[in-house]
C-alpha cells in the first residue's frame, strides 16, 4: 500500500503566528499516528518560520518507540547544520529539496545540472547512518538519472504541476499523469523508489495514487486546511481511504 506520510508544517506555522505552544504540533502528531497515518514529514528552515529544532527532537522522541510502525521524513537543503541536525535524530528519511531565496514553498525540484559536489557528501553520510535518501525532483528524465547518479535511494516527484493541469480537466490530468507516470518508471528501472508531494488532495490523489511504482506520498497543506473543518483524525483517514483505493 500507498504510505501516507502527514506533514505538519502547517500547525507549526498557526502557533509561532501567536506565540506559546498551541497548537500543538505533538499532538497534531499524536492524532495523525490513532488516526492509522504511516508516516510523519517535517521541514525545518533557516528561519524556523514553522518547525523548529525544538519541534523535530521532540517528534523524533515521540516516534522512537514506534519505530517500525511509523516512519519520520526529515525535509531540508543542504545548508550549514542540517546534516548535523538529522544525524542527531537519525530519521527513517531524509529529503534533500532546494530552496531559493524568499520563496514560501517549494518550487522546483533540484535541477539536473545540479554540481555533484553539492550534495554527493551529504548523501553519503546520510546514508552511512542508515537514514534513506530521498531527493525532490521534477518528472523529468535529466532529473531522474541525476538522482540515480547521486546514490539517491528514492526520489520525490514535485505534483505541484500536475496538480494545477487536474484543475484544468480530465485532459490535463491525463497528460500530465502520463508524463509522471514515465518518470516512475524510469526510476523504478533505475532501482530508485517513488514517493511524491505538494499541492496532491483529496480530489487529485484519485487519480494520482495509481502511478506505477509508488511508494509513499507527503500531503500537508491541503490535508491540514480541510482539518480545521472536519477535524484532524477525520481527515487523515480520508486520504488514507484514497490510497487503498477505497
Amino acid at each position: 500500500m500507498i504510505k501516507l506520510s502527514v506533514n505538519v508544517n502547517k500547525v507549526a506555522t498557526v502557533r509561532n503566528s501567536r506565540g506559546g505552544r498551541i497548537p500543538s504540533v505533538m499532538e497534531a502528531v499524536r492524532t495523525c499516528i490513532d488516526a492509522g497515518a504511516p508516516g510523519i514529514t517535517v521541514h525545518p528552515r533557516a528561519d524556523q518560520r514553522h518547525i523548529t529544532t525544538a519541534d523535530v527532537h521532540e517528534i523524533a522522541g515521540e516516534l522512537k518507540a514506534l519505530r517500525g510502525r511509523v516512519e519520520y521524513n526529515i525535509e531540508g537543503d543542504p545548508r550549514p547544520g542540517f546534516l548535523e541536525l538529522v544525524l542527531a535524530v537519525k530519521p527513517d528519511q531524509c529529503t534533500l529539496v532546494p530552496v531559493k531565496p524568499g520563496e514560501i514553498t517549494s518550487e522546483a525540484g533540484w535541477p539536473a545540472d545540479t554540481p555533484a559536489d553539492t550534495l554527493s557528501a551529504m548523501v553519503g553520510a546520510l546514508k552511512a547512518a542508515g537514514v534513506r535518501v530521498s531527493l525532490f525532483v521534477d518528472p523529468e528524465p535529466a532529473a531522474i538519472t541525476w538522482a540515480g547518479a547521486m546514490g539517491a535511494d528514492r526520489v520525490e516527484l514535485y505534483t505541484e504541476p500536475f496538480a494545477r493541469a487536474f484543475e484544468r480537466g480530465p485532459q490535463a490530468a491525463q497528460e500530465s499523469f502520463a508524463k509522471y507516470s514515465r518518470a516512475a518508471e524510469m526510476a523504478f528501472a533505475l532501482g530508485v523508489g517513488v514517493n511524491a508531494g505538494h499541492d496532491l488532495d483529496l480530489k487529485n490523489l484519485t487519480l494520482f495514487q495509481t502511478l506505477p511504482h509508488l511508494d509513499e506520498v507527503s500531503i500537508g497543506h491541503a490535508l491540514i486546511s480541510r482539518a480545521i473543518f472536519a477535524g484532524l483524525g477525520r481527515v487523515v483517514k480520508e486520504y488514507l481511504a484514497v490510497l487503498e483505493g477505497r
